[in-house]
């Protein structure tokens, strides 16, 4: 169908006049019947008073009974099943809450607490020890509801896990053991380091921020239920528990141990990371990388002189990892948006060979 310009000129497809006025077809099929057959034009309910309508003076007196002491503390539906047992029927409960929305009193009668608004993360790692990220994990055992407490502390910057803990308990003396002895094996130095976490109970207790704040390292927390806002910890965790070997219940304590202590060294060491272009945790934070990445473009090379064919491409480069590593960085998207536990350090000895090996605590 088609709508004729105002000289009659050219005709002008119904689709585009319709869009030009912001009218939908439909609406515009639907007017026209209404005209050919001489029906008047429909009034919107607004501005139409309907018979059966409550008064101004019986709105009034709803109103009032509804702000009155005794149930304005109460919902509609409330102060309607009190007032029937009285023998008292003023309106029904969409027409008190009718009456209540055109006052503005419609939200919760009851005091509420001011919502809050959590401060959105944002960290930056250019280099390893800038940033940390732990987080707790729970390990089932063969005994029902009886689970272990798996701490792991991760280096932002190359994914690798620097500390570890088993343990039959969670508390902060826990992690205040766990990060005081973690420092001090890095060597990190005041206003060095940045910690993030969420927010559990060991994460915010005051013993442990107090400790962290003498060693002059800055706490960064996730907001409340948002499990996004730690996803490195979460990503190394499903890694784990996705292993192929992994028993899905423990014995004991010590089971658990010895089963983390066999995939943390596979994770830091063996284990080449998608993060990472492929390389380990360990080459990445040791700075090693640089050399592997050489060794890996000179085969890439000796591959290419031999059939340069099948590279359509052109010469293939070795994907180095990432320069920057960033928590919730900045996009279009989010812009509006006890004594005996121990504490495990994965070794370096295999690539710096003059330290000794170091045990794990």
């Amino acid at each position: 169908m088609m709508a004729l310009t105002e000289d009659r000129a050219e005709p002008i497809p119904l689709v585009s006049a319709c869009q030009a006025l912001a009218v939908h077809r439909s609406t515009f099929y639907w007017r026209r019947r209404r005209i050919a057959s001489g029906q008047p034009a429909r009034t919107s309910r607004q501005c139409v008073r309907q018979p059966r309508a409550l008064s101004e003076e019986e709105r009034r007196s709803v109103r009032q009974t509804l702000n009155s002491n005794e149930f304005c503390n109460q919902p509609p539906a409330e102060v309607y099943q009190r007032l029937l047992e009285r023998g008292t029927h003023l309106c029904s409960v969409s027409t008190m809450h009718r009456i209540l929305r055109e006052h503005g009193e419609s939200g919760d009668r009851r005091d509420q607490r001011t919502p809050r608004h959590h401060v959105l993360p944002r960290l930056l790692a250019e280099a390893p020890n800038e940033v940390w990220t732990w987080d707790c994990s729970k390990l089932a055992t063969q005994a029902r509801s009886l689970y272990l407490t798996l701490y792991v502390v991760l280096d932002l910057f190359s994914r690798f896990v620097l500390a570890w803990m088993v343990s039959r308990k969670e508390n902060s003396t826990l992690a205040r053991q766990l990060m005081s002895e973690a420092a001090s094996r890095y060597r990190i130095e005041p206003g060095q380091l940045t910690i993030h976490q969420d927010r559990g109970a060991p994460m915010i207790a005051h013993r442990y921020i107090d400790q962290m704040s003498d060693l002059g390292i800055v706490l960064s927390h996730s907001r409340p239920r948002v499990s996004n806002d730690n996803a490195f910890s979460e990503a190394q965790f499903k890694t784990q528990k996705h292993q192929p070997d992994y028993p899905g219940r423990f014995d004991n304590t010590a089971h658990a141990r010895a089963w983390c202590s066999e995939y943390f060294d596979w994770y830091n060491f063996t284990h080449h990371h998608s993060g990472l272009a492929g390389f380990t945790p360990e080459q990445v934070f040791t700075g090693r990388y640089r050399q592997v990445a050489a060794d890996k473009q000179l085969a890439l090379d000796a591959r290419y002189e031999q059939t340069p064919e099948r590279f359509t491409a052109g010469r293939p480069t070795v994907s180095m990892p990432p320069q920057r590593v960033e928590i919730n960085p900045v996009t279009p998207d989010n812009v509006k948006a006890g004594a005996t536990d121990s504490v495990n350090f994965p070794t370096l000895t295999r690539v710096v060979q003059a330290k000794a090996k170091m045990s794990y605590l």
